[in-house]
């Protein structure tokens, strides 16, 4: 990562993120051309989890090249120009976690593999309840787990980068800080919390 300042190795910030954020993006390689796919996706036994038909272009891409990197974005605080107390455009700006993976994907072909992850997928999506738990021999489910496509990408590399003010000196923090504060959305007290946990890692 070339802005070291940013990144971050905390095992629990990278698992909130997974669990809140409901969408990444994969990027597979098809032959000489990169293709990019967002999905749903759940953080299960170590590795990313998504569904999807058996068919179609990403998975003919998965079997001949089952290499991948998958990222998830967590959005913070925008930050507008004028937040720092100037005319110039320059300082706008955007908090952020992100959290990237690089690896391999395996299509799991056991059904009640599948269906573990589809309930895993469903208590991250679904958290209130509200359905019969997914058995692989179940009626309801049995035919849908069974034509199922489900992909487990499991990462052989993981980096974490947070932009919460690292960058900034203690004055230019405090002036964020207060800006956000003012503003006073949910996101920017996450952000200001984010911004004061880092501050002190400085």
């Amino acid at each position: 990562m070339r802005r070291s300042e940013f990144e971050v190795n905390d095992t629990h910030l990278i698992q909130e993120v997974l669990a809140s954020c409901e969408h990444g993006t994969l990027c597979l390689v098809d032959g000489d051309e990169p293709y990019a796919v967002p999905l749903n996706f759940v953080w299960h036994d170590e590795s990313i989890c998504f569904h999807g038909s058996k068919e179609g272009r990403k998975m003919e891409v998965i079997a001949k090249n089952p290499k991948a990197s998958f990222s998830v974005v967590k959005p913070l605080s925008l930050l507008p120009s004028y937040f720092s107390n100037t005319r110039s455009a320059c300082p706008a700006s955007q908090l952020f976690i992100s959290v990237h993976f690089v690896g391999t994907i395996e299509i799991v072909e056991d059904v009640m593999q599948k269906a573990n992850v589809l309930n895993a997928m469903m208590q991250k999506l679904q958290p209130e309840g509200g359905y019969e738990n997914i058995e692989a021999s179940n009626p309801m489910y049995k035919k849908a787990v069974e034509n199922i496509g489900i992909g487990m990408f499991h990462p052989s590399s993981i980096s974490c980068k947070l932009k919460a003010g690292q960058n900034l000196n203690e004055e230019k923090r405090a002036l964020l800080i207060e800006k956000l504060s003012e503003r006073g959305t949910p996101l920017d007290l996450l952000s200001i919390k984010l911004i004061k946990q880092m501050s002190e890692r400085v």
